[in-house]
């Protein structure tokens, strides 16, 4: 009988080779060297010029999950106070379905609507420090979403599409402008406490090279897994590294320059890099005294700390050069969000007041510092809530019409676009959906929604799908 002997080993160069994928995800392989980080014929970490010249360099999107009430809010309407009690059949007449379809009477605002600043804004109480900066919002009333439920919605505000899977449009920035500083990803999620509805594909890159995905870190402890380097000393970090890179390149060659392979080795590269970066730019240590109370560090409210620590490193981010920062809300009595059934008052008493002076001390700040005019500040929930009671004293979701606003980057300040009916249930002039939103921002970035595009499933796909318009009326 004739036996084949089947070798079981593997000699040195073959274990090389086959392992490179594995350890080309060490976090240390570039603290002091990189490779090139060509993704999909991509540099996904060098800047790309725009399509035309930007008003903005920088986005901080302010994610009011779990919709604030634009009645309580931004949209004031004098016919809640005067129908206040009333049956809204009777009085607002036809009502769409709603989620729960507990529909109570017409529920006047418990805050008291005032005009702010020179430009006359109506803001509410519910936001009493940004209402001291209505001179540089534009406040659009008419915006509107497809989804009445949190996770579609969540995901049709971030990719443009109510479906999981999407990039979101951090992702899009990234891949249309690349980044201008190769030591910190180009999209970031500041973490408060609350991963929204939807989970971490929010920030997700879909399709789009890995590269892209929002990088989530804690705004307060651990800002991220593996963020200070094992190793004891630099001798060991550059032993792995010279490892890594060889075992990298062979890996690389075996291949025959896989995407996927080339896309893990630059986030290990990058995340080497963030070992360095990120400690020093979440140490506000050297932060004055009066930039801290400025934001509401020293406040009483824990909450409001939080997201005090949140915007101040966002803005310490658009400083370094990081495109587009998102910031998740605090875990404010529990996974309530701003999702008042019930408790108006509570639920977004509570929230406004973990929000409030941290978001006008950005403001105030980025204009300080000269950085207004070039970061792109955009406050939106994922729709709005109904102008009658959920019950006796809450708001069922509304997707009809809601408030957003936008700040700097070549927005208008100091003006309202668009409106609601009499009531605030329904946007009647100048409505917009997000894909007009997702089309203004790339533009202020100097990006075209119709050319920002990336072939997938056999055809050209983009934010905005083949919809969206650049709601020019509110450019500077």
């Amino acid at each position: 009988m004739n036996v084949q002997h089947t070798r079981s080993w593997l000699s040195r160069r073959e274990l090389l080779q086959q392992a490179g994928s594995g350890f080309g995800a060490m976090a240390a392989s570039a603290l002091l060297g990189s490779l090139s980080r060509t993704v999909a014929g991509e540099d996904s970490g060098s800047a790309r010029a725009p399509h035309f010249p930007a008003k903005a360099t920088s986005v901080i999107f302010l994610f009011m999950e779990g919709a604030v009430s634009q009645v309580d809010s931004f949209d004031y309407k004098p016919m809640l106070e005067k129908h206040h009690g009333e049956n809204p059949r009777n009085t607002i007449g036809k009502l769409e379905k709603t989620q729960f379809e507990s529909i109570g009477t017409v529920l006047k605002s418990p805050w008291t609507f005032r005009q702010r600043g020179q430009s006359g804004l109506w803001i509410s109480d519910l936001f009493p420090q940004i209402a001291s900066q209505a001179d540089e919002l534009c406040v659009i009333n008419s915006m509107t979403s497809k989804f009445p439920e949190h996770t579609s919605a969540n995901y049709f505000l971030h990719s443009g599409l109510g479906l999981q899977g999407r990039p979101s449009m951090g992702a899009w920035v990234g891949y249309g402008l690349g980044s201008d500083n190769e030591n910190l990803p180009g999209f970031v999620v500041l973490n408060g406490g609350q991963i929204p509805s939807g989970g971490l594909d929010c920030f997700g890159s879909g399709f789009l090279p890995a590269s892209y995905q929002g990088s989530l870190l804690n705004a307060n402890g651990t800002p991220l897994a593996n963020i200070t380097p094992g190793e004891k000393t630099s001798v060991q970090q550059e032993v792995k590294r010279r490892l890594s890179d060889r075992l990298n390149r062979l890996g690389l060659d075996a291949s025959g320059g896989n995407d996927a392979l080339e896309g893990a080795i630059a986030n290990a590269e990058l995340a080497a890099r963030m070992q360095v970066a990120v400690p020093e730019l979440l140490d506000i240590s050297g932060e004055s005294a009066a930039t801290k109370t400025l934001y509401g560090l020293d406040a009483e409210f824990p909450h409001t700390q939080t997201y005090a620590r949140q915007c101040l490193i966002a803005r310490r981010m658009v400083e370094r050069g990081v495109r587009f920062v998102e910031l998740t809300i605090p875990m404010v009595d529990g996974y309530a969000r701003w999702d008042a059934h019930g408790g108006l008052v509570k639920n977004h008493g509570d929230n406004a007041r973990a929000v409030d002076q941290p978001i006008a001390g950005l403001l105030v700040d980025l204009k300080q510092r000269g950085l207004l005019d070039s970061t792109l500040v955009v406050w939106a929930g994922e729709f709005g809530r109904t102008p009658f009671a959920q019950g006796s004293d809450g708001r069922d979701h509304n997707e009809y019409g809601f408030s957003v606003w936008l700040a700097g980057g070549g927005i208008r300040p100091g003006m309202a676009y668009g409106a609601t009916d009499e009531w605030g249930y329904r946007a009647v002039d100048q409505p917009l959906e997000m894909h007009d939103l997702h089309a203004t921002i790339l533009h202020l970035l100097g990006l075209d929604h119709t050319r920002l595009t990336y072939r997938f499933g056999g055809r050209d796909i983009r934010l905005t799908d083949v919809s969206g318009n650049v709601v020019r009326e509110i450019l500077a």
